[in-house]
């Protein structure tokens, strides 16, 4: 099967580095063109760009504020064309442990919900008000394992910020299929990122080598294919369905 995602223009959140930076180029290498968004890793996302081959775009948004979230997808409309697909990839993994005084451990849950959470609604939101326009697009979240069978007492917060991306991710695909729009969920588990690392550093790496059936931790590279293969309309019938991806780790 070769899928082609020529004439596709999609947007990748959190592209400049980890399973952003995976499926950026597995989507430019099959034909696309990739909308490459950022915070602060420019420097990140330019050596991106330059190594990939088809026509692609740095955009900064910082997630966490909310103000700048509002309005990006149709700033990015109007600026490139159509978008076909939204991959909101970016997230954050903040450690909040039950022992914090309330006040900071509020702050790092309100924190983590404005990025993995809020900012992810805001895009669909906009996404689907520019899809409907077209009647097709497709969005691809990519939440958690966590969302599903939990996580440790100091990472409460992922967890939940992840959890909410489910339903979010099956109303849409419910309610606006027959205007063109499908959803779809990933739930990857332990993958080998700066996040997953900074996590690791606190547990080891026997923590998550000794939860999955295979014998090494997920990369990037493993979770960008199914991306493309979702963009590529060819799976549009799966829509609203999770997939997982976590080497065994859970299965439900």
């Amino acid at each position: 099967m070769n899928i082609n995602l020529k004439n596709q223009r999609i947007l990748v959140t959190g592209a400049s580095r980890g399973i952003g930076r995976a499926i950026a180029s597995q989507l430019s290498e099959s034909g696309a063109e990739v909308i490459i968004h950022c915070n602060t890793n420019f420097g990140a996302a330019e050596k991106l760009q330059e190594e990939l081959s088809n026509p692609t775009f740095i955009e900064a948004c910082n997630l966490s504020d909310l103000n700048q979230v509002m309005g990006f997808i149709p700033k990015l409309a109007e600026k490139y064309g159509p978008i076909s697909a939204l991959i909101n990839n970016a997230g954050v993994a903040l450690s909040a442990p039950d022992d914090l005084p309330t006040e900071s451990w509020v702050k790092i849950w309100n924190e983590t919900f404005q990025v993995n959470t809020s900012a992810v609604g805001i895009m669909c939101k906009e996404f689907v008000e520019h899809a409907r326009k077209y009647k097709n697009g497709r969005i691809i979240n990519i939440s958690s394992r966590a969302a599903f069978r939990g996580d440790t007492t100091d990472y409460l917060a992922y967890a939940a910020s992840k959890g909410a991306l489910v339903s979010l991710t099956r109303s849409i695909a419910r309610h606006y299929g027959k205007q063109g729009i499908k959803a779809f969920l990933i739930a990857p588990g332990f993958t080998q990122t700066d996040m997953a690392n900074e996590i690791l550093s606190q547990y080891g790496d026997d923590f998550a080598l000794k939860d999955i059936a295979l014998s090494e931790l997920t990369k990037p590279e493993d979770i960008a294919p199914l991306i493309t293969l979702l963009c590529s309309g060819l799976a549009d019938h799966a829509t609203g369905t999770t997939i997982d991806i976590n080497a065994g780790s859970y299965v439900h």
